[in-house]
């Protein structure tokens, strides 16, 4: 498995928008999706850290390499104070 934790800084007064645009842009999984989990830091509430993981590099690299993942991305980043941080690995120790 594969997968990537990303820091996201949400512009201020735009949290509920950007809560509602993600879980709009995640009900269709992607091929080689495993799952998407978004939290809100208890210490900054315009800070989220999103965790996904894929059923392999090449995967999550073919999504993220695609015109409608490029899209999603576009309208989330209009949200963010800046890009977001990527720390992207090999999954070592899967719950489950």
């Amino acid at each position: 498995m594969y997968g990537t934790v990303a820091r996201w800084t949400v512009k201020e007064g735009k949290e509920k928008e950007l809560e509602q645009l993600s879980r709009e842009l995640m009900t269709e999984s992607p091929p080689g999706s495993r799952s998407v989990v978004v939290y809100r830091a208890d210490a900054n509430p315009r800070e989220y850290w999103v965790t996904s993981t894929w059923d392999s590099k090449e995967a999550y690299t073919s999504n993220s390499n695609t015109p409608q993942q490029d899209q999603r991305f576009r309208q989330l980043r209009e949200l963010m104070d800046a890009d977001p941080e990527w720390h992207d690995g090999e999954v070592v120790f899967p719950e489950g």
